[in-house]
């Protein structure tokens, strides 16, 4: 784990600069143990507290709260979620906003504040779960292009509000955590020292998979390829945690990353001219996909490396070497395909294991996006059981490796050292994404 220093939590001035909870914060005294957060009450619905950006039809935080509020399709019938949805905390309201429909048909307490929210207007923390959504809306831009996405602050505001109630509570972060990279540290060691089940990342790990591969803990991998399309610090994201879900299995575990290197234009070409295995796994990985272009549109060519140049003409890479050897490369190819493929070799038998993240997205199939219902079900399971399914430290380490090719890719391609991605972790047996 990386030693990067953790920001100072100013609890003196959050607790003056919210009165109310003064005089309990002084009563909790100034321990800093925190007891694992306790199982809902017996005979209610756990009761959750969603904080979004904006809430707009087919935005992140859309797909959320109409699954808590009003259910999903599970099992081949509608499910009603086991969680009540009690409170909302929406910060942008653009046309077409959808937080006060769903307040008004649902009796959902829309608040103006984190705290509010939390605490239901009273004076500790009033709910079982908290759900933090920071994705979509208008947000100001670094030097590199990244969206700043208030996920960090959300979390630290939520954060004081269990320092001063003297508990805490399973909590979901949506996507990876932060465009900084201390702050990524900051939130997987709060959420030990307060010691709360802390689950995060997007739906591709746990949507389904074609074929239903989970490759068998242990095996012996030396190296992955991903590939998938979309924007830079956002759907390299995606392609990363496709990757990540899978190669993690490995026989060792997850080690961290030793360095990073993204390449774009024809430097990804050169990249599969040159490396054989690479390029094997990248045609594994090309034949999943459902959106494959191939020539006019209808033919069943083999794919090739200038067909992949004819129709992808931004095409971006990110190259991973890993502490034990391991090597990833995801590969960002808008034109080419629409969808999220994994491939990955088993150096002892020549094996390659391949697999498609099916992730049907609503403007280019017309469908409701259903691939949130298996990351809500998740979410449900963790309030319900106190338990996250898989280790924070996979979107810990994928969040790292965004920012860090993002930087790459920044400072024209160099090649950059991540000591700080020392991040190791065991995967549980389950890989725990949705078979039926």
């Amino acid at each position: 784990m990386s030693n990067t220093p953790l920001l100072p939590l100013n609890r003196r001035q959050f607790v003056t600069s919210v009165g109310g909870l003064a005089a309990l914060a002084a009563a909790a005294g100034t321990s800093s143990a925190f007891a694992k957060a306790a199982r809902p009450p017996v005979g209610r619905r756990p009761r959750i507290a969603l904080l979004a950006t904006e809430v707009r039809r087919l935005s992140h935080a859309q797909h959320f709260v109409d699954r808590f509020l009003e259910g999903y399709s599970w099992l081949g019938q509608h499910h009603r979620s086991d969680l009540e949805l009690v409170s909302l905390y929406v910060e942008q309201f653009p046309e077409g906003d959808l937080a006060h429909d769903r307040v008004r048909r649902h009796g959902v307490k829309l608040c103006a504040t984190i705290l509010e929210t939390l605490t239901l207007g009273g004076s500790s923390l009033a709910v079982d779960g908290v759900v933090i959504i920071g994705e979509h809306g208008l947000y100001a831009r670094n030097s590199r292009g990244q969206t700043l996405y208030p996920r960090y602050r959300y979390f630290r505001e939520m954060t004081q509000v269990f320092e001063v109630s003297r508990r805490s509570v399973p909590v979901f972060n949506d996507k990876h955590l932060s465009t900084d990279w201390r702050e990524c540290v900051a939130m997987v060691e709060t959420s030990r020292r307060l010691n709360f089940p802390f689950l995060a990342g997007s739906s591709l790990p746990v949507t389904w998979r074609f074929p239903a591969l989970e490759i068998p803990l242990g095996t012996p991998l030396t190296e992955s390829v991903s590939i998938c399309y979309g924007g830079v610090d956002s759907y390299d994201f995606h392609g990363l945690e496709t990757a990540q879900c899978m190669s993690e299995r490995r026989a060792g575990g997850e080690t961290g990353i030793k360095s990073v290197q993204a390449l774009r234009g024809e430097a990804v070409w050169q990249l599969l001219q040159q490396k054989d295995t690479t390029r094997r796994l990248f045609f594994a990985a090309l034949n999943r996909s459902f959106t494959y272009h191939a020539p006019d549109g209808f033919t069943f060519g083999e794919p090739s490396v200038e067909i992949a140049r004819r129709f992808c003409d931004r095409p971006f890479a990110y190259v991973y070497e890993h502490l034990d050897g391991f090597r990833t490369t995801m590969f960002l190819l808008s034109g080419l395909v629409t969808d999220f493929t994994y491939a990955g070799l088993r150096p002892d038998t020549g094996e390659v294991y391949s697999c498609q993240m099916y992730l049907p997205m609503p403007m280019t199939t017309g469908t409701l996006a259903d691939f949130f219902s298996p990351l809500v079900h998740h979410i449900e399971n963790m309030v319900l059981t106190g338990q996250a399914p898989y280790p924070v430290e996979r979107t810990l380490l994928t969040s790292g490796m965004t920012l860090f090719a993002v930087q790459s890719l920044y400072q024209g391609g160099i090649r950059i050292e991540t000591p700080e991605l020392s991040v190791n972790y065991a995967t549980p047996h389950d890989s725990h994404f949705w078979r039926a």
